[in-house]
């Protein structure tokens, strides 16, 4: 499927940028397919006002693949989210592993109706950058991309401008989404976008967690022989936003709302940092993010959304004194939080 394919308005949403929390998943006891809490999530984003959905991706655990539920996740999210509303949503599909399975997956995702595929590259660490290109370029041959520079903390591989040039080429490239957690490597993956002379078909995605509100409102200048361009983060696909969705679209209405001004109000620029008061305890920023999945659930499961914090691999959960950090942000930063919104509509979710 090429991008020119994609239905008219949601490519419009896409490239114009939008709210994409990544989608976690919901677990019984025994680790099995929660599908009523399943559900819940997926209406409870698309009643936040999220402009599509990310499912099959880090948040969703990359271990769904070992366990048989790849295509049943993402066919759920399709089928919820296409029985709760008819408004276009960006539906984006996690995609891993090397060459073989990442275009396999390609084609369940396609084949399910999802319009892009995100591509995660963890599974290329010894690869060089020819070999990286080339494994792209398959995937590309089957959906829509948007490149994935993930963090290396969590499996990322660090990668060159030079890189990301090449990448941006790719014509059937609609997005990148930026997460190393790294000013310099972020603005790696500016330059090279520009040297492509592509910002204006491949839009671009924050994933840094630690910045989202500084890298959704403010200009970006890039400079080449002495010519300056100046380019925007267009929207983000967050872990981050998978909690608290409601009141993070707001927030991130008010720095789209900020961008092209002459100023932008001290107000929105000091709430990046609660923002990422908040990230550090959901994430496990103490503990080198070993708990980030668990963080997450532990938001959702005091919401009602999620039963427990049950994750696939028995041995991931909450790090020592992360609940107390969780405890700490939800009591100073109460009012970033949605509880109300929730428990104002989870039955009607959970029904």
């Amino acid at each position: 499927m090429h991008h020119s394919q994609i239905n008219g308005e949601i490519r419009k949403l896409i490239a114009e940028g939008t709210v994409l929390p990544a989608h976690p998943l919901a677990l019984t006891a025994e680790r099995q397919l929660d599908k009523t809490h399943q559900r819940a999530l997926t209406r409870y984003y698309i009643d936040a006002g999220s402009g599509g959905l990310a499912v099959g991706v880090h948040t969703t655990q990359f271990a769904i693949r070992d366990v048989g539920l790849y295509r049943p996740v993402l066919e759920l999210a399709a089928e919820t989210a296409a029985n709760w509303t008819t408004r276009p949503l960006a539906m984006v599909a996690g995609l891993a592993g090397p060459t073989k399975q990442a275009v396999s997956e390609a084609r369940t995702a396609r084949d399910i109706g999802y319009h892009a595929g995100l591509l995660s590259l963890a599974a290329m660490k010894s690869a060089s950058e020819d070999e990286i290109i080339a494994h792209c370029t398959a995937v590309a041959a089957e959906i829509p991309l948007v490149g994935f520079y993930l963090q290396p903390a969590v499996g990322g591989v660090i990668l060159s401008s030079r890189f990301w040039q090449r990448f941006a080429s790719i014509d059937n490239v609609i997005a990148i989404k930026v997460a190393p957690f790294n000013r310099y490597r972020t603005l790696d993956v500016l330059r090279g976008v520009a040297a492509a002379s592509a910002l204006d078909r491949v839009a671009l995605y924050t994933g840094n967690d630690d910045h989202i509100l500084l890298d959704l409102v403010l200009p970006f200048d890039l400079r080449d022989k002495g010519v300056t361009t100046r380019t925007y983060f267009k929207g983000g696909l967050l872990g981050h936003w998978s909690v608290w969705t409601a009141e993070a679209i707001k927030q991130f209405e008010r720095c789209k709302a900020a961008r092209h001004k002459d100023s932008v109000p001290a107000d929105l620029l000091a709430l990046d940092a609660r923002v990422t008061d908040c990230n550090s305890a959901f994430f496990d920023v103490a503990n080198n993010f070993h708990g980030c999945i668990a963080g997450c659930h532990e938001v959702l499961r005091r919401q009602g959304l999620m039963r427990s914090l049950w994750c696939l691999d028995p041995n991931e959960g909450l790090s020592p004194g992360q609940k107390e950090e969780i405890d700490r942000v939800t009591r100073e930063h109460a009012d970033l939080s949605d509880d109300q919104f929730v428990a104002a509509n989870l039955n009607k979710w959970l029904a």
